[in-house]
């Protein structure tokens, strides 16, 4: 599989990176407003922090629809596509799993981790041309998300379940988020300056 797309066309491109930056920037926002909000909800898992919980996974599932819609056709707007699917299911999953407690919720919390950010990695991987900043901050993200979901349920495995762990994973993701935003910003005012 290539590791880039085809260099879209100059005015495509820069509709496309403005719609990412936003989208970028949005998204990590809202998840760093999650990660304050559930740190001070998450001592019990009850209507409040289930609700939280299901939220956090239907933003990523927002975010994958309008990405999928920005998204010329190709193999990345498939992945965008598939990793909205996931977070809709996850979002279902971790509300049916609050009921058992910490436990079966980083279960779910996560192997959604795992998929979501493989297919971060992938996407980051088909958009790393220099037109989109080379993706450094979603790669990384994507990255640790999917070791961290290893990690989510290894601890859940052991019985040694916390779910303050979240909170972390969603901070840092939304400030992975924000980097790349800031990092397309950037590279919009570079290639303006070049064509001026």
């Amino acid at each position: 599989m290539s590791t880039q797309t085809s260099t879209p066309p100059n005015g495509a491109a820069a509709d496309e990176r403005s719609s990412l930056l936003r989208l970028y920037l949005t998204r990590g926002i809202l998840a760093v407003a999650w990660a304050l909000a559930f740190a001070r909800a998450h001592e019990e898992v009850d209507a409040v922090a289930i609700t939280l919980l299901v939220a956090y996974p239907l933003i990523d599932a927002v975010s994958s629809l309008l990405d999928h819609r920005a998204t010329p056709e190709g193999a990345e707007r498939r992945v965008t596509a598939f990793n909205g699917a996931v977070s809709t299911l996850a979002a279902v999953a971790v509300g049916i799993a609050g009921a058992g407690g910490e436990a079966p919720v980083l279960h779910v919390f996560g192997s959604w981790a795992v998929i979501s950010g493989a297919a971060q990695v992938i996407v980051g991987l088909r958009r790393r041309g220099p037109e989109f900043g080379k993706q450094w901050p979603t790669l990384i993200s994507g990255g640790l998300s999917f070791v961290v979901g290893i990690f989510y349920n290894l601890q859940a495995a052991g019985g040694n379940s916390s779910l303050d762990v979240l909170s972390v994973y969603a901070t840092g993701g939304g400030v992975w988020f924000i980097a790349q935003a800031v990092l397309l910003g950037w590279k919009s005012r570079q290639l303006r300056t070049q064509t001026a």
